[in-house]
């Protein structure tokens, strides 16, 4: 039995560390076979009219019902209920389900704990419902009120929903089932002779409750691109999937896998799901449209001219992406959103879901990981080595062979015989420590956390009843049944330093292979048919389960520091709603040139569906990378959201020293420049944390009438200030760089000047990637280099004022402590700076209550672009005149190499938290 046990082991190790992803092991649409009916349905095939319309508790309620009654029993269609919602700035709720009152075999499944409860306080209670007789329609349709601006429609026969606008041509913005492909497939009971078994490879899904599928269709008017829906390697455009034109006929799937190297071209679900999709047009416009549902989905982009033979006539066709949403169970929960700016599309989407949490200053910086560093004599090495070659870094990770034969919560005792010690030892130099924690528990009878699980009845069940047994890294595994509320909190209580011995307060989780990740199930994840608390099945929770389980760790590091410490916990597995809890990464890249261009539109789609903080593993987790890319991996990275080296255990080491001086100095110079930027990505954090705007934003977003911009994912900005362009290719020492807008651009190494609007041919030597400086900026640095984040707590900081065409800028900066939660009690401190006609002035931007102070300075002004050759600076009030010099302009460790000089303001003396003026003379 050992020996079978060893040899299953075996073929589970090697099928997640083979050369290529391993593509039969997948199902496609042809063989899932509620996207292959939905695909089939032809346009107009919906027979479904809207009847019984009436306000009830401030909602649209009425009913759909077919239009001809079939008249066998069996087969009969049984009225579905409709509501519609409005709230505040321009979001619409529609959501259709099976009627209650009939008494379906169930309760189909709707998805709790992601909408946040603030947004009942946005509801618009619906007083009325106008009438309006839509041309060449018999029956008139329902019309309420939306917003100043817009309006919503209910279009009675045929059964459609379309938001538009009330003024001028009345132009839609998004509409659903314009084409009549709407199918609910209802919920039945089984009675003898039924089959419904779907059989993939060698698995049975049992299907209790028959086919239950939902498809329909959506269309966003005026719209060049769609973008979003996460996760998946490939373009930020999407691309059509069906239609003429196109070639390889595979929708983009949602359904989280564990899918290790992954190809970097195609619209294969990887390891989260976020049905959030975003249209942008040449009008600048923009909206949106999400589907709150955790099933297993499949989402088609349509090519121009799919519906050609249709006969279905639909205004603003030539500027008009039409899309086809399928998802195999749940219930019809979306939300339309109006826009019309880009900002206020990902506002409205977070509004829904949720901003992004406010990370720990430490989470910014630095972090180095690897499978494994295998004991502390290891752990101490690495961390000296980037003292010794003065290469800052905050945390420290371990991979699951830290632990007593992946029994998570525990350590090797031999490898690992002294945790708390080791974690102070990094701690006394302001730097931190994670470990991993998966959901598949070790079953073994002696481990503590199987025997509470196993006694309590917290295991998910397979389609009999009994603990779920799956196999995964300890081999024979249950794993944790997050929906329940109850066990979550259970879950949360295991990170107590009590109960997780060993544990230290600069201590942190990551969670892997939570999508979940079941070596021997269909699909390398659990069956559709194992149960959930409630009689719920897998297939209509499995896209949220990872949700729940990073929602739970993250708990639980708050209840271990009673409410005062922010968690950080990063997660493999997404859905609507993990920005609240942490950060994500974009799973088991490979060491090629193609992952690390693939990186870019990954984090911008993340970002752009909320989930700001997100990165790539630097070097790619799979393979060994050559030092050349290795080192443009860390210039690109540097200016990730997340910022992580890590690698697979059968790769070479690649700490930023082990490649020679020189790639090690031009890896440092990276680093540097990270933490030179870190009171602007903290910033831009806490823009992300209020607002829901991204840190990493595609260029449009920025510049939305500029369609140069739209499908550009080589570039991208990290706030409003800063511009990007990678390198992605082997021996490239230029890139052609578009820079938008009218104004200027400054080269952040050497602030050389660049009008926008145009392509340039850029140097790209080995030293740098091109990045630039917008006019009308005032981006804030610290450019004292530290061991680590925690130490350059107290050093002065640098503004870069970069000027526009009429001498302004201006821009923000945000300080707190950094770790707890008293920021939301006030305590932090915000600032805006402004230059204007000579002078720039510091304001504060937070309420009056605000009571963080800091004594650090304002040590250096930058000014980029300044017109005239001002000698000396007037500071007030302090009465005093500053320093005026031409200075070079350092960015990272590296001077600039032009031999540019800018002006320079030396130790204006001001401090950071208080009101002032620098004038120059």
């Amino acid at each position: 039995m050992r020996s079978l046990l060893f040899v299953l082991s075996l073929i589970c190790f090697c099928s997640q560390t083979s050369l290529s992803w391993k593509k039969e092991e997948f199902r496609s649409c042809d063989q899932t076979p509620f996207c292959k009916r939905a695909r089939s349905r032809a346009p107009g095939a919906c027979s479904l009219i809207v009847s019984d319309v009436s306000i009830t508790d401030g909602d649209l309620v009425a009913k759909l019902l077919p239009k001809i009654a079939n008249q066998s029993d069996e087969e009969q269609i049984k009225p579905l209920v409709l509501s519609l919602s409005v709230y505040t700035d321009g979001i619409v709720r529609l959501r259709i389900d099976e009627d209650h009152t009939l008494n379906p075999p169930k309760k189909r499944f709707r998805v709790p704990d992601v909408v946040v409860p603030e947004l009942d306080e946005k509801k618009i209670w619906l007083q009325k419902v106008a009438t309006e007789t839509i041309s060449g329609d018999t029956t008139p349709s329902s019309v309420v009120y939306v917003s100043d601006g817009y309006e919503a429609v209910v279009r009675h026969e045929p059964f459609e929903v379309f938001v538009r606008e009330k003024s001028g041509d009345r132009r839609r913005v998004v509409s659903l089932n314009s084409h009549g492909l709407f199918d609910f497939e209802q919920l039945r009971k089984k009675t003898e002779g039924d089959n419904w078994e779907e059989k993939f490879r060698t698995h049975t899904d049992s299907r209790p409750y028959g086919s239950q599928s939902i498809s329909f269709d959506v269309s966003f008017y005026d719209s060049s691109f769609v973008y979003g829906i996460p996760e998946h390697a490939t373009s930020f455009a999407l691309k059509p999937t069906k239609g003429p034109g196109v070639e390889e006929s595979e929708p983009y799937r949602l359904f989280n896998l564990d899918v290790f190297e992954y190809d970097h071209e195609s619209p294969f679900g990887l390891y989260g799901s976020i049905p959030f999709m975003v249209s942008h047009g040449k009008s600048g416009k923009t909206s949106g449209f999400f589907w709150l549902n955790a099933a297993e989905m499949q989402i088609d982009v349509l090519a121009n001219g799919w519906d050609a033979e249709s006969g279905i006539a639909l205004p603003s066709s030539e500027s008009r992406i039409d899309t086809l949403w399928m998802s195999e169970a749940g219930i019809v929960d979306t939300f339309l959103f109006v826009g019309p700016e880009p900002k206020d599309v990902v506002k409205q989407y977070a509004s829904v879901t949720g901003t992004s949490a406010m990370p720990q200053l430490f989470a910014t910086g630095y972090h180095q990981c690897r499978w494994n560093y295998k004991d502390e004599e290891d752990v101490a090495q690495v961390d000296s080595k980037f003292d010794e070659h003065d290469i800052p870094y905050d945390v420290l990770w371990l991979d699951i062979e830290h632990t007593d034969g992946k029994r998570y919560f525990t350590w090797d005792s031999v490898l690992f015989p002294n945790p708390e010690e080791m974690q102070k030892k990094l701690a006394a130099k302001g730097r931190r420590m994670v470990t991993i924690v998966d959901p598949h528990i070790k079953r073994d009878d002696s481990y503590f956390l199987h025997k509470e699980a196993t006694q309590m009845g917290y295991y998910v069940k397979d389609s009999s009843g009994k603990d779920f047994d799956g196999w995964c890294w300890p081999g024979s595994s249950s794993y944790i049944d997050m929906l329940s509320s109850e066990i979550r909190e259970w879950w949360g209580g295991r990170f107590s330093y009590k109960n997780y011995v060993g544990s230290t307060p600069s201590l942190y989780i990551w969670n892997d292979m939570n999508e979940p990740s079941v070596f021997n199930g269909p699909e390398v994840t659990m069956p559709r048919d194992a149960l959930h608390v409630g009689g719920v099945e897998h297939r209509e929770v499995h896209n949220a389960y990872g949700y729940y389980f990073h929602m739970a760790t993250s708990d639980g590091l708050v209840m271990r520091g009673e409410g005062k410490d922010r968690p950080f916990v990063l997660s493999r597995a997404i859905f609507p709603g993990t920005q609240r809890y942490g950060a994500i990464w974009t799973g088991d890249n490979t060491a090629e040139w193609e992952h690390l261009r693939v990186s870019i539109p990954m984090l911008l789609t993340l970002g752009l569906t909320g989930i700001t903080f997100s990165g790539a593993d630097i070097g790619g987790f799979f393979g060994n990378p050559e030092p050349e890319l290795l080192v443009r991996w860390y210039q690109v990275g540097a200016y990730y959201p997340f910022f992580r080296g890590h690698a697979h255990h059968d790769t070479k080491r690649r700490e930023p020293w082990l490649f020679g001086e020189r790639n090690t100095e031009l890896m440092r110079d990276a680093i540097h420049t990270r933490y030179t930027l870190l009171p602007y990505f903290y910033t831009l954090f806490r823009e992300a944390n209020v607002t829901g705007v991204p840190v990493v934003r595609p260029l449009w977003m920025e510049f939305p009438q500029d369609e140069a911009t739209f499908s550009n994912d080589e570039a991208f900005m990290v706030g409003n200030g800063l511009l990007v362009q990678g390198v992605y290719t082997k021996g490239t020492t230029h890139a052609s760089v578009y820079l938008p807008g009218k104004e200027t651009w400054y080269d952040l190494r050497n602030g050389k000047t660049y009008v926008g609007g145009k392509t340039y041919k850029m140097d790209a030597p080995e030293e740098s990637i091109p990045a630039f400086q917008r006019a009308g900026t005032i981006i804030p640095r610290k450019d004292r280099f530290r061991r680590s984040s925690s130490q350059m707590d107290n050093d002065p900081y640098t503004l870069v004022v970069a000027l526009n065409s009429s001498q302004e800028a201006d821009g923000e900066l945000y300080i707190d402590d950094g770790k707890s939660f008293e920021f939301r009690r006030g305590s932090y401190i915000h600032r805006r700076f402004i230059f204007s006609n000579g002078v720039l002035t510091s304001t504060n931007l937070a309420p009056p209550q605000a009571t963080l102070s800091s004594k650090c300075l304002i040590d250096r002004i930058i000014l980029l672009g300044h017109t005239s050759g001002p000698k000396s600076a007037l500071v007030e009030p302090l009465n005093q005149k500053a320093e005026i010099e031409m200075g070079p302009l350092r960015m990272g460790g590296l001077v600039a190499s032009s031999g540019t000089k800018v002006l320079t303001i030396r130790k204006p003396g001001v401090r950071v938290d208080q009101d002032w003026t620098v004038k120059v003379l």
